[in-house]
């Protein structure tokens, strides 16, 4: 054996714990595997007549060394990551799209006063069109996801670049979304004091450090 596989299962669990980064839930059950593989190739050992102690570390060298591991166990967290975020914007992009508009009734010019500014306009059209391209992007990742997985992969490449384009289009939603309400205070002073308005800004507050997290998560692993 050589010697830097002259360690037991706690020692490279912990090896492996300060390695890979992701979903801490995910994280948690891959080394739950790890540790039960290890566990049962140890017993098997044990029952081939070697001592506990030389049982366990034979086992911990035939499993592989954390070079070897750890990339293909760092792409399936990888994976998980972008899947949860996936699932996450996609579901918040129906929510948002369906109730946006919502937030603005009573605002003084839904009831045909006047106007916004076309800007302003543009504005709103583009943060629709946000959700939209939030939600295909999602479904995209998705599907790419299902089929790297039917064929034994993490992710492919493809999955990854999508990810990149959901980050993007969540941090210009993010900061469209922001400018569309500063700017409606700006028109409609009654903004900030007006129910629909508040709970829009909590719902649409609480939706994007949710969608920030799982975009952390998911950029930490894949990095």
């Amino acid at each position: 054996m050589r010697a830097c596989d002259e360690v037991g299962i706690d020692e490279r669990l912990r090896d492996l714990t300060s390695r890979l980064h992701g979903p801490k839930r995910m994280k948690t059950e891959l080394l739950r595997e790890v540790r039960d593989a290890l566990h049962d190739a140890t017993e098997a050992y044990r029952d081939g007549g070697l001592p506990a102690r030389e049982a366990e570390r034979r086992a911990v060298a035939d499993f592989g060394t954390p070079g070897e591991l750890v990339p293909a166990y760092q792409a399936e967290l990888a994976a998980g990551a972008l899947r949860g975020l996936s699932r996450r914007a996609l579901g918040i992009a129906v929510v948002l799209s369906a109730g946006g508009d919502l937030t603005w009734q009573g605002s003084s010019w839904s009831d045909g006063g006047t106007p916004p500014p076309a800007g302003y306009q543009l504005l709103s059209a583009s943060l629709n069109a946000v959700w939209l391209a939030v939600a295909g992007l999602a479904l995209a990742i998705l599907l790419s996801g299902r089929w790297a997985a039917r064929r034994g992969r993490a992710g492919t490449p493809a999955g990854r670049l999508l990810g990149l384009g959901l980050v993007g289009t969540l941090a210009f939603g993010a900061v469209a979304g922001t400018a569309l309400f500063g700017w409606s205070v700006g028109l409609w002073e009654a903004a900030v004091t007006w129910p629909p308005m508040i709970v829009g800004a909590v719902l649409a507050g609480a939706a994007h450090f949710s969608l920030f997290r799982a975009t952390r998560s998911w950029l930490t692993a894949a990095r």
